[in-house]
């Protein structure tokens, strides 16, 4: 999409000292409004759940001082949707040299070609306005990545057309310079080739890049954030270490530590094609964190907040599936839906050695304790016993394939249903997905708890 700047913006460099604009580096810009962000109670961080009084003070405490900062965190732990934010930190419009390669300010042209025009055109320097979504440049550090892509090159065009090798205007900038007055992102920086790192000292230390031995400097004004995985952000890992060094902060991340946290980043991040009501989330969420403190997953790759977002997702569209198979108007998720999870997701997680064979065994158990917790908790103080007689007399069927009205007519009149469906949300509406959704959780925990037999075919759960 193209952001067009305001029409009454100064155009020209005359034009630009004549309104008093004033030049600040990019440092000083982004402590400037961050102060501002503070003090007026305004929260600079839109979308980051969990990191409110631990990561985010470090963070902010990082920009007030200046520094380079990287992100220390397992995979799914947010450090890129942080990343993401810092351009809300900058100016939304700032001004650049028309046509400059590097986007420099007006005031301080850092190229030999900028420097000239500059010098040629005075007060009449044309002015163009860079927006704040175009000064963030992130890059995934892959181990293909050369230096030219981060630093630049000779452009062999630009000798072709008769320049001489030695002439500085035939270097075609890379990505680092190019960001010249904004940020620069770096994701897993350790999967850098260690020369590729090498590359980087002189733009953190001393502010300016060098191509192939050309007597360049360009002073850079460019503030560079990464993240690594902690594993390997180390001396003995596959950092260099006069790199380590010259971050001035490195900020440790982390998974949710509220259950609630874990549930707000599901419904922020998931897609759901279909109503997946609160107490399948908290199901969800639970199974996450389960999966982190099990000893049978290898919690050296963690579990990505995407495996639960993802979780969300396909039980959305299971329930979106039995819509469509069974004709009913709305899609709305039942517990009998988190039974495609583990066959769906069981790709996305590592498992510790010698479980070989055992996956399926061990992702249903976590899930089922999941469940049973959930229940426990939604359903503290509902007497479920007149539910579990009247079951056993007259089973209650559902599945993949039933829908919820064939679900809800099935269901024993009796008053624990409608204390259920009180507590879960689902009293008082007409549709029967959200009264199904919360009886299959009651039906469940009798279940769990051995109050209640369950059987299972391909298509069909029977509760008796």
């Amino acid at each position: 999409m193209t952001i067009t700047a305001p029409a009454d913006l100064p155009r020209t460099l005359g034009a630009l000292r004549a309104s008093g604009h004033r030049l600040r580096g990019v440092r000083d810009e982004i402590r400037e409004n961050l102060m501002l962000s503070l003090r007026s109670g305004v929260n600079p961080w839109s979308g980051i759940v969990g990191f409110d009084t631990t990561v985010l003070p470090q963070l902010e405490r990082a920009l007030l001082a200046g520094h380079d900062i990287v992100l220390l965190g397992e995979r799914g732990q947010g450090k890129t949707r942080l990343l993401r934010t810092l351009p809300l930190l900058l100016d939304e419009w700032s001004p650049v040299i028309e046509g400059s390669d590097l986007g420099e300010h007006p005031y301080e042209p850092i190229t030999p070609v900028s420097v000239r025009r500059a010098n040629d055109l005075g007060d009449d320097l044309p002015v163009a306005w860079r927006h704040r979504s175009q000064r963030y440049a992130e890059k995934l550090a892959t181990p293909d990545t050369a230096v030219a892509d981060l630093i630049g090159d000779v452009d062999p065009v630009k000798v072709a057309e008769g320049r001489s090798l030695g002439d500085p205007e035939t270097i075609h900038y890379g990505l680092v310079p190019r960001a010249h007055r904004g940020i620069i992102a770096i994701n897993e920086l350790p999967d850098l080739a260690e020369r590729i790192q090498v590359s980087l000292l002189n733009v953190m230390e001393e502010r300016d890049i060098q191509v192939r031995g050309y007597t360049l400097r360009l002073p850079l004004d460019v503030l560079l954030v990464a993240s690594a995985n902690p594993e390997d952000y180390t001396n003995r890992g596959r950092i260099i270490t006069p790199l380590k060094d010259r971050f001035g902060a490195e900020i440790r991340t982390h998974y949710p530590l509220e259950l609630s946290d874990e549930v707000a980043v599901i419904r922020q991040e998931a897609h759901l094609v279909a109503a997946v009501p609160e107490h399948l989330l908290e199901i969800l969420a639970r199974f996450t964190r389960l999966l982190r403190e099990s000893s049978a997953i290898d919690q050296g790759s963690g579990v990505s907040a995407r495996f639960s977002v993802a979780a969300a997702e396909t039980v959305a569209a299971a329930a979106l599936r039995r819509a469509a198979l069974s004709r009913e108007s709305t899609a709305t998720a039942r517990p009998v839906d988190l039974l495609s999870v583990p066959s769906v997701l069981r790709g996305k997680l590592e498992f510790a050695a010698g479980e070989e064979g055992r996956e399926d065994e061990i992702l249903e158990h976590l899930l089922r304790r999941a469940t049973a917790d959930t229940a426990r908790r939604a359903l503290r103080g509902v007497d479920l016993t007149p539910l579990a007689e009247a079951v056993t007399a007259t089973p209650v069927r559902t599945g993949d394939l039933v829908p919820a009205a064939a679900v809800v007519a099935s269901l024993p009149p009796v008053a624990t249903v409608t204390d259920v469906a009180t507590r879960l949300g689902a009293a008082g509406t007409e549709d029967p997905g959200p009264m199904a959704s919360a009886a299959e959780l009651a039906l469940e925990l009798l279940f769990l708890t051995r109050k209640l037999a369950k059987s299972a075919d391909d298509d069909t759960v029977q509760y008796g």
